[in-house]
This record gives C-alpha cells, sequence and structure tokens, in this order.
C-alpha cells in the first residue's frame, strides 16, 4: 500500500524510478527485519518513506561528489517534508503525480508508459500487469525493464510538465490512473476482491488533474467515472468479502456525495467538450444511468447499450464489445447478446480473459442452457487468478 509513495519520494532525490524501486524494497525488508521487535509504528508510511530517504542520500553521497550532492540532496529533502504552495497555478507539489508524468514521458512506447506505471504507482507484479493490459508476460517484463533503463539514460525529469509537453502525456496519464483504479475496482489476483487504496489514489489523482487542466474534458470525464464508480464501492462486497453484484446491492447505500460530485464533473465534461463526447465522458455517462437509476429494475439499459456503441465506435476494443454485449442483452434478451460474445470467441487478445466465458456462462443460463453455462463457468473460474471471483463462479456452477 505504502510502496508507490516510498518510490516517488525517493524518485525525487536518485532521479531513477529503478533505483528508487530498489531502494523501497530495502525499506519494506527492513521494517520486516525491524518491526517484530520494536512494534509497528505509529506512522507507518513515514517509517518507510524516513528510512528510504536515508539510503538514497547515502547512496547520492557514494556515488557523486559529496559536497556538491550533499547539498542539493539537503535542499531535495527539506522541499519534500515543506508544505509549501504551489510555485503558480500550473505547478503542483505532488510526488506521486510527478511519478506518473514521469512514467508517461513520450520517450516510452505507449504500451511501456502504460505496464511501468501500474507496476511503480498500483504496485502489481509482472504477471498482474500482463493480465491487466491482457499483454503475454514475458513482453511486459521486458517493457518495464526497458522503460526504467530509458528514463535513466534519458535524465527524464522527475516533475510535472507544462503545457504542449504535459498535454501531449495526456492521453497515457488518463490511462494509468483509469487502469489503476480498475485493479482497485476489481482485483486481478489475490484473496481480496476490492483493493480500496488504488482506488483512492486513482481519484485523487484525477481530482488533481481537474485543478491543472479545468478546460479538458477527458479530465473531467475519468474524474466524473471514478466519482460515480467509487459511489458504490461499499456495497460491492458483503461482510464475507465475496463480491456482490449490481442487481443485487443496497442503492441506498451508494454515496450520495460521490454521486453529486460525479454527476457536477460530468456536467462540466459536456459543457468543455467541443465536439462529440470522448471515450471516459462516455463511460461517466454510462455511470451516471446506473447512478440515478433507484432500482435494478428501472435502469435505462437501451441508453447504456446506444453508449456502448458509441464507445466502441470511439475506442474499440474486445473489452467494451463484451461490455456492449451484456447492456443489448439486458435491453434486447439474452440471445442477441450472446450473439455478439459469440463473435469475441477469436479475440487472441480475451483467450485467456476469465469475464468471457463468465458473461458467456451467465447468458446460456438465462437462455436455460444450464449443462453449456456450468461449462463456460467453470472455464471462467479456471481462468481467474482472484480467490473471491473464483469462489463466486464456482458457486455459480452448483446453484
Amino acid at each position: 500500500m505504502e510502496a508507490p509513495r516510498v518510490i516517488a519520494a525517493v524518485t525525487r532525490i536518485v532521479r531513477d524510478v529503478g533505483i528508487a524501486e530498489e531502494l523501497a524494497q530495502d525499506a519494506l525488508v527492513a521494517a520486516l527485519e525491524k518491526w517484530p521487535d520494536t512494534g509497528v509504528p505509529d506512522n507507518p508510511g513515514a517509517w518507510l518513506t524516513a528510512t528510504a530517504r536515508h539510503r538514497a542520500v547515502d547512496l547520492v553521497r557514494r556515488r557523486e561528489n559529496y559536497a556538491r550532492k550533499l547539498e542539493e540532496v539537503g535542499r531535495a529533502t527539506a522541499f519534500a517534508y515543506e508544505e509549501q504552495p504551489p510555485a503558480g497555478p500550473d505547478d503542483i507539489d505532488d510526488d506521486l503525480l510527478r511519478l506518473v508524468f514521469m512514467s508517461c514521458h513520450p520517450v516510452l512506447s505507449a504500451g511501456a508508459r502504460v505496464a511501468l506505471t501500474l507496476r511503480l504507482l498500483g504496485g502489481l507484479t509482472t504477471a498482474e500487469v500482463a493480465r491487466a493490459t491482457l499483454a503475454p508476460e514475458p513482453t511486459v517484463a521486458q517493457r518495464i525493464v526497458r522503460a526504467k533503463r530509458t528514463l535513466a539514460t534519458k535524465n527524464v525529469a522527475f516533475e510535472v510538465p507544462y503545457g504542449p509537453d504535459r498535454e501531449a502525456r495526456l492521453d497515457s496519464v488518463l490511462e494509468v490512473i483509469y487502469l489503476i483504479f480498475n485493479e482497485g475496482y476489481a482485483a486481478t489476483a489475490g484473496e481480496d476482491h476490492l483493493r480500496p487504496g488504488l482506488c483512492e489514489d486513482a481519484l485523487r489523482l484525477a481530482r488533481v488533474l481537474q485543478s491543472l487542466m479545468p478546460k479538458e474534458p477527458e479530465v473531467h470525464g475519468l474524474a466524473a467515472l471514478l466519482e460515480l464508480q467509487s459511489s458504490r464501492a461499499a456495497t460491492r462486497t458483503g461482510p464475507d468479502g465475496a463480491p456482490v453484484l449490481l442487481r443485487d446491492q443496497s442503492r441506498t447505500r451508494w454515496s450520495p456525495l460521490l454521486i453529486r460530485r460525479g454527476f457536477t464533473a460530468l456536467d462540466r465534461a459536456t459543457a468543455q467538450a467541443p465536439g462529440p463526447p470522448g471515450p471516459y465522458v462516455l463511460q461517466a455517462a454510462i455511470a451516471a444511468c446506473h447512478a440515478q437509476a433507484r432500482r435494478w429494475e428501472e435502469t435505462d439499459w437501451p441508453r447504456i447499450a446506444t453508449l456502448y456503441a458509441l464507445l466502441a465506435a470511439r475506442a474499440p476494443s474486445p473489452v467494451v464489445e463484451l461490455n456492449r454485449a451484456v447492456a443489448v442483452a439486458m435491453a434486447e434478451g439474452p440471445e442477441a447478446g450472446l450473439a455478439i460474445v459469440d463473435a469475441l470467441a477469436g479475440e487472441p487478445a480475451l483467450r485467456d480473459y476469465h469475464l468471457l466465458p463468465s458473461v458467456r456462462g451467465d447468458l446460456l443460463e438465462r437462455l436455460g442452457r444450464t449443462a453449456e453455462a456450468r461449462e463456460e463457468f467453470a472455464r471462467a473460474a479456471a481462468l481467474t487468478s482472484n480467490e473471491r471471483e473464483r469462489e463466486y463462479l464456482l458457486g455459480r456452477i452448483d446453484g
């Protein structure tokens, strides 16, 4: 949970994300060695950050001219501890956001930007990044290693850029914030269905971007989407941690504050949009349809299906098509949705994607094809790496 903040704080000193990640891991190892004897400190994150910073300072002292670098490190460390106001309307003192923009520098390929940021800020393993991005694990591993090396050799600055440079990286920044949120919203692996810390970090970064770029409709669209999705967080799992489907969630427990924030952000996005809505604005509009429905039965599925069709045209992907299939099935019947799902069967990106057989199993069950549905649920359970989802899918076989 603390690793991204520690990495960001140390990157400010060493200016190398690869070295910063190693120093953060050293601090975590030190905690495992000392805390059993001394007890967990009142502020574990501060302890980890201070330990990693001390090691970073020692490293710089060893590697560089002592007097010159000591003065530089002293300034950087002192600045990191002080709460100073932004230097200007376009500046911001946020190490996590700096790390996002650094990881999304144009010297890296699009795939490398996403993989590196999910690794550093999302805390995902290489295997989890591969699942989240639907890419082969060896490819992702190479991307991460090369990305760290490239940032170091190119001396990429640890900063939130200004003007055109900021705009050039915006699409990648929005994408990685979105993916970090998604990993928190439905974890690809592990025993927990949710990782709330990732959702909170992603939502905070989206809000910061809103203040930095108030005229960018997609920034407001992403913020709206995350606010609306976050409004349902308390109802997405039961007391035992098992996932709760949207239709079974208690809507009276959805957060009115986050829903209001989401609608406000969506209004801003719509007001700023010069033309057709972008992908995040469209996804926020879909989330707004769910937030407006007081009961599952009141959901405007025809509108959601239409919005997914627009999203598929604006940002085509097999995952969007799979989501559209669900909406079409609700609006027009399971047969219509199944036709779309079956057309996706040969998509290489969905070959190991557990939600494809999961959705197909649900549609087959609604059509009364129970035996086939059970086979699909079993295949989905075998593909997922999340224990809670596996338990749910196995329960669908028995139920």
